[in-house]
């Protein structure tokens, strides 16, 4: 049972005292209020406590955004984005290319304001057909989705954060002869195969000619995918 003290009666009577609609004044804690300081805050400690000298000019910018999604400086070190990524995903975006997500999380993340020709953001995963597709591929529903994006592949966006399947499978495919994607966004999250379906992004890359972003090791998911997406998609300032 709650006893109220002295202390926390004065706390309560103090915030209702005097409020007029629209007004708060109860605060017991100090903390920074003013959103576009908070903003320049944070890009300033991303920017002081992480080594980003591997990541030059507009790789950089995305770094930094997906940093600032994961929380934890020391991402730096894992971030792979190769020399052509950046330059290749905004020019398909301008060009009005789709961005094909393994999940919703990630086509939920993407910031639509962001997008410079109302890019078509999609993910199939909820497509009924991903069901017998997948069993016939002997995979999981997030790699069967990759089937069915057929030929928009081609000169696309792709973001895949969370099945490493999806990422091999794409690979597969791409090895396959199927349509290129102006840019990969290949950050699967996880324990079983997310560092290995990475590695394999990398390893393929010059072979199949792909330009990509991604996180070394366990580190990913959508927050950091859409992170970079949306980095892709509007040029600014940190």
């Amino acid at each position: 049972m709650f006893h109220e003290t002295p202390r926390t009666a004065t706390r309560r009577q103090g915030a209702g005292a005097g409020r007029r609609a629209g007004e708060y004044s109860g605060a017991v804690h100090e903390y920074l209020t003013d959103g576009a300081e908070i903003y320049r805050r944070s890009f300033a400690t991303i920017r002081a406590e992480a080594d980003l000298s591997r990541l030059l000019g507009d790789a950089e910018t995305v770094a930094v955004r997906m940093i600032h999604a994961a929380g934890q400086t020391d991402l730096a070190a894992d971030i792979d984005i190769s020399p052509g990524a950046v330059a290749a995903g905004r020019a398909a975006l301008r060009r009005g290319a789709p961005i094909l997500c393994d999940v919703n999380m990630v086509a939920h993340g993407v910031t639509r304001r962001r997008l410079p020709a109302d890019n078509e953001v999609r993910c199939d995963l909820g497509d009924p057909r991903t069901v017998d597709l997948a069993a016939r591929l002997h995979t999981t529903r997030t790699a069967a989705a990759v089937d069915l994006w057929g030929e928009a592949l081609g000169g696309a966006v792709v973001a895949i954060a969370n099945a490493p399947t999806a990422l091999f499978h794409l690979l597969d495919l791409l090895a396959a002869g199927g349509p290129r994607p102006a840019v990969i966004v290949g950050a699967p999250v996880g324990f079983i195969g997310a560092a290995e379906s990475k590695e394999a992004l990398r390893a393929d890359a010059a072979t199949l000619g792909l330009e990509y972003v991604t996180v070394r090791g366990r580190r990913g998911g959508s927050a950091i995918c859409a992170a970079a997406v949306n980095a892709l998609a509007q040029e600014d300032e940190l």
